[in-house]
């Protein structure tokens, strides 16, 4: 299989395991269409809660293209960890993640108000 379609098949079966739950921040997440989150203001709104493939051990430091090493993770959260200098481990990025949801940050109002947070 292609490591195009091998990702893809992998972020499939992810946010399958998580009930489509972002791995850092609990939010649900589209995987085939927008559409699938009712109510979402714009495009490109939704386009934040786009699920991605996370590897949790980079691919740079060994990690492979496994079930095991693979995430489900919204654009929001994927993007925003690795624009950082130094990206977090993961452990440690999904607990300041839910630190900040439970003060109802992180991420834009209307994802809180259509309840698609989950509280962990």
């Amino acid at each position: 299989m292609p490591s195009s379609h091998r990702i893809q098949s992998l972020r499939r079966q992810a946010h399958e395991r998580q009930a489509g739950r972002c791995y850092y921040c609990g939010v649900r997440m589209w995987l085939a269409s927008p559409e699938e989150l009712p109510g979402v203001p714009t495009i490109a709104a939704a386009n934040k809660l786009r699920c991605t493939a996370e590897h949790l051990v980079a691919r740079a430091e060994g990690g492979r293209d496994t079930l095991e090493n693979i995430a489900a993770a919204c654009a929001h959260c994927n993007h925003t960890r690795h624009k950082r200098k130094r990206p977090p481990e993961p452990a440690a990025y999904q607990t300041e993640v839910n630190r900040r949801m439970r003060r109802g940050g992180w991420h834009h109002r209307w994802v809180h108000e259509l309840g698609l947070a989950s509280w962990r």
